[in-house]
């Protein structure tokens, strides 16, 4: 099961001063009328957990980001995809694969199957407004792969749709 939960808050559950960005915070999940819900706590709010915790850890309070991103814009990356796979380049294979997961999220593709070739899948897709029918080979990266991929996408959307 996968649970959803908001980020840090900016306030101290307890005392309700400014959490500081760059300080240490204590979270607890707690359950409440039903709800799973998320507390944040100060060094000085924290006392422990609260009765009823159904966990909690330490963390460090994010630093506000000045970098503002933008909206994809589906369909230049809908271009990008149908460029990427009429190369059809091994050395591109995960900027595909990443970018039909982006786009599937973003229901801009929809997944209509898979099939296997040996020990290969491959994800049958097809455009959400009735584009092309498409497969690109499902991989199982690693996080470092997956962080890499994201990078050299980036790079390749500023450079190819700039």
């Amino acid at each position: 099961m996968e649970y959803q939960f908001r980020p840090i808050g900016k306030k101290c559950a307890a005392t309700g001063a400014d959490l500081v960005p760059g300080s240490e915070c204590h979270s607890v999940l707690v359950e409440r009328s039903g709800d799973l819900q998320r507390l944040d706590f100060s060094p000085e709010g924290w006392k422990g957990p609260p009765e009823g915790a159904l966990g909690n850890w330490k963390c460090v309070v994010p630093r506000a980001t000045e970098v503002r991103h933008e909206p994809l814009d589906t369909t230049a990356l809908m271009r990008c995809f149908e460029q990427l796979v009429e190369e059809a380049s091994p050395a591109r294979e995960g900027l595909r694969y990443i970018l039909a997961l982006l786009l599937i999220k973003k229901r801009r593709l929809r997944l209509d199957g898979s099939r296997t070739e040996g020990e290969d899948e491959y994800l049958q897709l097809a455009g959400a407004q009735g584009e092309g029918a498409w497969e690109v080979h499902e991989l199982n990266p690693t996080d470092e792969e997956i962080q890499q991929w994201q990078r050299e996408l980036n790079v390749y959307l500023a450079s190819e749709w700039s």
